[in-house]
């Protein structure tokens, strides 16, 4: 995955636990949401990115650092405009990915919708196997799409769809045609 230098990551707190980001030159090329610990963290990371070296951020980094910290702590953020390398990724992967970005905070889509957004009606499958690959979660929001009728679908990422459930909380997304019970009423009541 890397060119001629190795890359370099940084593991950083969050309020879901610590996260990774991994960069070359001016590009992110992996992101890693929370493990059970530490170690477990590094250990993927260097199955991941072997020849990675831990670093202090450089600037793009520490902002996308910052960005993804208050996303994760419930604060608005897009993160669409990160610097990602998806040069290492198949054609369909990029269209995934792509498609997955332009997902705000709050919404979500069913894999059968992005499938067809990009052209690939009945590849629902497929696209669910992307997203199990994305190299960049949160930054590219795969927790933001569900299986169809509001179910979650899976998740790779440590803890499964409990991970899910957590980010689309953060995200304040609803995950079911039905409104909640803090839904606002279509009538307001007014006292006389």
């Amino acid at each position: 995955m890397f060119g001629a230098m190795p890359g370099q990551f940084h593991l950083f707190d969050t309020a879901i636990g610590s996260c990774a980001l991994v960069w070359q030159s001016a590009h992110i090329v992996g992101a890693q949401l929370p493990e059970i610990d530490e170690a477990t963290a590094r250990l993927r990371l260097a199955r991941r990115f072997p020849d990675a070296v831990e670093a202090p951020p450089p600037g793009f980094v520490a902002a996308a650092i910052a960005d993804i910290v208050a996303l994760l702590s419930g604060q608005p953020r897009d993160l669409s405009h990160l610097p990602i390398d998806l040069s290492g990724v198949s054609d369909f992967n990029r269209r995934v990915y792509e498609l997955a970005l332009t997902i705000a905070p709050g919404e979500t889509l069913t894999y059968g919708a992005v499938a067809a957004r990009i052209g690939e009606p009945g590849a629902a499958r497929a696209v669910g196997v992307a997203l199990g690959q994305n190299p960049f979660p949160i930054i590219v929001p795969c927790h933001r799409v569900l299986a169809a009728g509001g179910r979650t679908g899976g998740f790779s990422a440590d803890g499964g769809v409990a991970t899910k459930l957590r980010l689309l909380t953060i995200d304040k997304a609803r995950t079911s045609p039905v409104p909640g019970l803090f839904d606002a009423l279509p009538l307001a009541i007014r006292p006389r």
